[in-house]
């Protein structure tokens, strides 16, 4: 057995969504440059077509397209239309985000949080994140001798309930809690050759978390923000490329007998109790 070579995703196709993102994009070059042919969607067409000429850039063989993964229907169309070409053999969800109308606040409390906007972020997060996609990737992959790989994005949030942000924790110990019922599911039921595991980002400093991490005047650490880093042992946000090694792991036929775990990649913030 060659270690180096299990860890090769030479000859797969992998489909990332929420592809235009900072943390996705990296990872689609990540993936890429172990070999997979890399198709970033995202509902953001544009966005996407950018991010893939930078792969394109690197060496890369990229693609993408729009896709808006609140609807089953356009889902199962590019799904039509990416396999097409061939199968996709590692499906990332990666899409997701907050909303600042579904964060308490000074000017918001928990009693007055609008029911629409909690359940946008619920439904992205959960049902855009990783519920649907999975029921039309998946239904391709259980048919092949090969089998697949899904690889779901939880949070932190979701083995540490954060304060400020219940309708994406909520969605996130969802996406956690479901990453371990499909496993069991696809595997028992269908093929045991899929597998499905999830990562738990700790903190990443994003456009989308900014707005509470950092004052957007000055650019210093909010008091949220500061304690993040003082509950974070490595002492630091993560960075893109803190993601790619595990991602890579766990797409790979070197985890071929990992299915059902979601790894916190977070400097140690979930093994730190404080004291």
């Amino acid at each position: 057995m060659n270690t180096l070579s299990e860890f090769s995703l030479e000859g797969k196709r992998v489909l990332i969504t929420g592809g235009a993102g900072v943390l996705c994009k990296i990872l689609g070059m990540g993936l890429g440059q172990a070999g997979a042919s890399v198709i970033l969607a995202d509902l953001r067409g544009d966005a996407a077509d950018e991010a893939a000429k930078e792969l394109r850039a690197d060496g890369i063989e990229a693609d993408s397209v729009a896709l808006d993964v609140m609807s089953p229907e356009t889902i199962q169309k590019v799904a039509q239309e990416v396999c097409a070409s061939g199968p996709v053999d590692i499906l990332v969800n990666g899409a997701g985000g907050n909303q600042k109308q579904a964060t308490t606040s000074p000017d918001l409390s928990f009693f007055d949080l609008p029911l629409d906007a909690m359940r946008r972020v619920i439904d992205l997060n959960f049902f855009g994140g990783a519920f649907l996609t999975s029921q039309v990737f998946a239904r391709e992959m259980v048919k092949r001798d090969e089998g697949g790989v899904i690889l779901n994005i939880s949070s932190m949030n979701a083995l540490r309930p954060l304060t400020r942000i219940p309708g994406y924790s909520a969605a996130k110990a969802a996406v956690s809690n479901f990453t371990q019922w499909l496993a069991v599911h696809l595997a028992q039921e269908y093929n045991p050759k899929v597998r499905v595991n999830a990562l738990a980002p700790g903190f990443f400093l994003t456009d989308q978390n900014r707005f509470l991490l950092t004052d957007k005047d000055t650019g210093e650490l909010t008091a949220r923000g500061q304690s993040i880093i003082s509950h974070t042992p490595a002492g630091r946000f993560g960075e893109p490329g803190d993601l790619v090694g595990t991602a890579l792991w766990l797409c790979s036929d070197a985890s071929r007998f990992v299915s059902g775990i979601v790894v916190p990649v977070d400097g140690g913030f979930s093994a730190f109790s404080g004291v």
